[in-house]
């Protein structure tokens, strides 16, 4: 890797083994609970500091303007996370992997355009890469991780093969959820009065959900409802927000990161 090779960025490759993790504090994916518990599953893997974390980031967008012909394009980006905060996200260590183009969304195609990089991760992670490291001065085999994916909710169901739509859609509960759906909006609906939600809240946190959802029955047709203190309803950032579609009809939006 081309960053192990180069003096100004070497040392930094492994920030994260000298990093002093504050209790309560998190500035960087290290502090967070799915990097300490990928530790404790891959200790061969993790006790290398030279070993790399990536993430994939993608979306699609038209190049041409919203108002142009149909077309999509989809840029996969890989992010190393063994960086410090100040550096792992600066474009000159973003890379750009490959660019998926066409007429309309891949959809569920975009497992074949992405079969050269996943088998390229897999061999990083299976047999590694012989590389230099210019801050040793000494070869060593390096491998990657693919830590997470970072996009929004409809290119996370084309990742995962997993539908977001309907009432199967939290893929952390599965067929598992207490979802149902809206009496005024026909929509599916992860959070009900008489149950907390598929996932766990309790004590105070409970108290102030009802609380809430009482008030979001009492709401024929509200235009925008934001909630700010997203961490009373779940403690990995959810946000939740009423819209109004054209049909003034009320859809609910639910937006919940899966941590592994």
């Amino acid at each position: 890797m081309r960053a192990f090779m180069s003096p100004r960025t070497a040392e930094h490759m492994i920030w994260h083994q000298s990093h002093d993790a504050v209790d309560g504090v998190m500035v960087h994916p290290f502090d967070g609970e799915a990097w300490k518990h990928f530790n404790s599953v891959h200790p061969h893997f993790s006790v290398e500091s030279r070993n790399v974390r990536l993430g994939l980031c993608t979306d699609g967008f038209n190049p041409f303007g919203s108002f142009a012909a149909p077309y999509s394009c989809w840029p996969v980006i890989l992010t190393v996370y063994n960086l410090p905060p100040g550096m792992c996200m600066r474009p000159g260590f973003m890379f750009l992997s490959m660019v998926i183009p066409g007429s309309s969304s891949p959809v569920r195609n975009i497992d074949v355009c992405l079969r050269p990089l996943i088998d390229e991760l897999a061999q990083l992670w299976s047999s590694g890469a012989l590389t230099y490291d210019i801050s040793r001065k000494q070869n060593f085999l390096m491998r990657a991780a693919l830590m997470w994916t970072i996009n929004d909710f409809p290119a996370y169901g084309m990742l995962s093969g997993w539908s977001t739509h309907g009432k199967l859609a939290c893929t952390y509960c599965m067929k598992n959820n207490k979802a149902f759906t809206l009496t005024n909006g026909g929509k599916a609906s992860f959070f009900t009065v008489s149950v907390v939600s598929c996932h766990i809240i309790t004590g105070t946190e409970r108290t102030e959900k009802i609380s809430l959802l009482a008030e979001l029955k009492r709401m024929l047709h509200p235009r925008v409802f934001l909630v700010k203190n997203c961490m009373m309803l779940y403690q990995s950032m959810v946000t939740l927000c009423l819209v109004s579609n054209q049909v003034s009809r009320s859809s609910l939006v639910l937006v919940s990161p899966i941590i592994g």
